[in-house]
């Protein structure tokens, strides 16, 4: 049993102030370059630096190894347009107004980019935005758009600086070489902050044309909990609408339709895609696909035998859409380092969220648990980093914009809520002694596709307290080192009652620190009756 018998009773009383200190000397540091490259759900399974098994991510360890790797960054609501405005903006969705993705961006709030754009740097986005609102704060931007802003795998459309273009090719590609065109021809004379978002490897995973199949013969090892039966928690979990068995679709996720099918239903979205591609990527998609198509329709699959087989299809479409994603990777390194910028810039690999890859028998993101929660960051800047470093600091994707300005020399305006990780990289990743004691999360978007119900939460070094609202109102905790895959909610079990005081101890502070206050109508009981919480909340 975990004892909090010394430092964590002894210092209950903290103020809010000491719960998320940033830990910042003040130093001006030089105005490197930023070099930003975020996917769109990707998980830290799926990188070989993080110990992943299932493939080799050569270009995204060659970061970690001339750098250092995040071990502890979460999303502070794990949903693809929440999380990109809590990175522009620092602050939590509450703050910045986009709570889900029905949301629209106020592109007129404050933002890193517009920050450093005022202090002289030259800003770009190029790829995935998904915020609906036009960019602002970019001296160029070229972002998909079309399939409500997702964008398209092949022949994607892209809105570049209010005009409407189709370009031809494979949209990670066509990402890596515009971001590579933009460095070609911008101000030298300026630093840069180019942000390349690839769309890659979100949902359906359709691999670029040279790496179609190309894992057809690997059978991937499956997650221990692939046949979770959900004992362990609540309705939350039981209730979700992400599960390899029920949710995968034949179609638009498995592509189980001949070419045939598709020229006899030609408005499927799987047959849209498919007729925008070339003629020759379509007789290979129709040759890799064909005896998955077989194999399925051959009736033999059943029961536990069909949810492996959808695995098995499923991380070979997945890890072979990584695949150009870490290609890309590699070539905006070598791009870099032929021209000389490679060690001025400060490089960032980094995901919107995690992501289920049949962990609990799902795939997507949304829940608090701690495949999508938590974020792969690795970042390379020899001028502060130690190669080869890690770091267990709990940090957020609210804590990039802070560290962007504190390497640039410009001041953090003081209602950003993130931290700047500057003193952990500069420290080796060593967590400083006044850095914060829990990560905050907070989802909103229920009812809703997946059918994730809303909750909020608390993640420290140890343990995980969430609360699922709305139309339930049921919490959870988890002791992450005794059940990292977060199996059993410890939350009624009486051996853990000191830590669950503490930690609703801490989670009110930590609301009231973020200004996430009053979240689900805390005049409902929502302590079970414990008198020392609620006689506290009385006073």
């Amino acid at each position: 049993m975990y004892n909090h018998n010394t430092k964590l009773f002894l210092s209950l009383p903290l103020a809010a102030a000491s719960l998320a200190s940033c830990g910042n000397d003040g130093n001006q540091p030089k105005q490197p370059n930023i070099l930003f490259i975020m996917t769109d759900d990707h998980t830290t399974q799926a990188m070989s630096c993080y110990g992943g098994t299932l493939f080799e991510t050569p270009n995204m360890d060659r970061i970690a190894a001339e750098g250092m790797r995040f071990d502890n960054c979460y999303a502070a609501n794990a949903l693809s347009g929440p999380s990109r405005a809590c990175i522009l903006t620092g602050k939590f969705s509450h703050e910045n107004g986009f709570t889900d993705n029905a949301c629209v961006f106020n592109g007129d709030q404050q933002t890193f980019p517009k920050l450093l754009q005022g202090a002289g740097y030259e800003t770009a986005i190029v790829g995935k935005w998904h915020l609906i609102s036009e960019p602002q704060g970019f001296d160029f931007w070229s972002v998909l758009s079309g399939q409500e802003e997702q964008g398209d795998y092949y022949d994607p459309q892209f809105e570049q600086m209010g005009e409407e273009i189709t370009e031809k090719g494979y949209v990670t590609e066509i990402i890596t070489r515009k971001a590579i065109e933009y460095l070609e021809s911008r101000d030298r004379s300026k630093p840069f902050c180019l942000m390349m978002h690839h769309k890659a490897p979100h949902r359906n995973w359709m691999p670029a044309p040279q790496n179609l199949g190309i894992y057809n013969d690997r059978v991937f090892p499956e997650p221990e909990n692939l046949f979770d039966d959900y004992s362990g928690r609540g309705t939350a979990a039981h209730s979700q609408d992400m599960s390899l068995e029920n949710t995968f679709t034949e179609d638009w996720d498995l592509k189980l339709l001949t070419r045939e099918e598709m020229l006899a239903n030609p408005s499927n979205r799987l047959a849209k895609v498919y007729f925008r591609m070339p003629e020759d990527v379509q007789a290979k998609w129709d040759s890799v696909y064909a005896g998955r198509i077989a194999e399925y329709r051959s009736g033999g699959l059943k029961g536990r035998e069909l949810v492996r087989w959808k695995y098995q299809q499923y991380m070979r479409d997945y890890l072979a859409t990584v695949l150009s994603v870490d290609q890309s990777i590699g070539q905006m390194l070598d791009y870099l380092e032929k021209s000389g910028e490679l060690d001025n810039t400060i490089i960032v690999y980094t995901s919107d969220q995690g992501f289920f890859l049949g962990e609990h028998g799902w795939f997507d993101k949304r829940f608090m648990y701690e495949e999508c929660q938590r974020m792969p960051v690795v970042v390379r800047y020899p001028a502060a980093i130690k190669p080869g470093s890690t770091t267990s600091a709990l940090s957020m994707n609210v804590d990039f914009a802070p560290t962007f300005l504190d390497f640039a020399g410009v001041p953090v305006p003081a209602d950003i809520q993130g931290c700047s990780l500057r003193p952990v990289m500069e420290n080796a990743g060593v967590v400083p002694q006044d850095w914060r004691e829990a990560v905050y999360y907070h989802y909103y978007e229920y009812p809703a596709e997946h059918s994730v119900k809303r909750h909020y939460g608390i993640r420290t070094d140890r343990f995980k307290l969430i609360h699922f609202y709305n139309d339930i109102d049921e919490w959870e905790m988890y002791d992450m080192v005794n059940d990292p895959r977060e199996m059993h909610s410890i939350y009624d079990d009486p051996a853990y009652a000191a830590e669950r005081l503490y930690l609703h101890e801490l989670l009110d502070k930590t609301q009231q620190q973020y200004g996430d206050t009053d979240p689900d109508e805390r005049e409902r009981v929502l302590f079970h009756g414990d008198r020392r919480y609620m006689d506290r909340q009385n006073k």
